[in-house]
């Protein structure tokens, strides 16, 4: 993180908005929550950082030492609004296809993540047909309300 949490809301206070959205913080953020269960002020701050994500990806900025992570964000959210829950082979094969996963070759990431891919599957970690829910239209409605906000 190229700023703390806390620091991100002041200067989301201030109106310093170029500089929150090309931000690395907004990016490394994992929304555990940890941060927003521990808020002495009670500030839904993994809310607010995915919020600062959306803007960044409206607006077309990413930190380009995270240039991946929007795309693996946008990745995840398709997986979300497909089935109303993650498929973990889909997504990861839609951020696949919006990356370059040859880059990852030559430093072995892209055969230690088929790997641990294969390991999940044998250990039933991993499924290859998606578990979807009943209410997908609903979740559709939701992403389509988020939108026109």
């Amino acid at each position: 993180m190229d700023y703390l949490p806390d620091v991100i809301l002041r200067m989301v206070q201030l109106g310093m908005k170029d500089r929150v959205l090309n931000s690395n913080t907004i990016w490394v953020c994992a929304s555990c929550e940890t941060c927003t269960t521990r808020c002495p002020n009670e500030i839904d701050i993994a809310g607010v950082m995915d919020t600062l994500r959306h803007m960044a990806l409206a607006e077309g900025k990413a930190a380009p030492a995270v240039k991946d992570i929007p795309k693996f964000h946008e990745a995840f959210l398709g997986s979300v609004k497909a089935g109303g829950r993650i498929h973990e082979i889909g997504m990861i094969a839609s951020y696949m296809t919006k990356t370059n996963p040859l880059s990852k070759l030559g430093n072995g990431e892209l055969i230690e993540q088929g790997k641990l891919g294969l390991d999940m599957f044998k250990h039933g970690k991993l499924s290859i047909r998606p578990h979807k829910i009943k209410q997908t239209k609903e979740i559709k409605k939701l992403f389509d309300k988020s939108k026109k906000k």
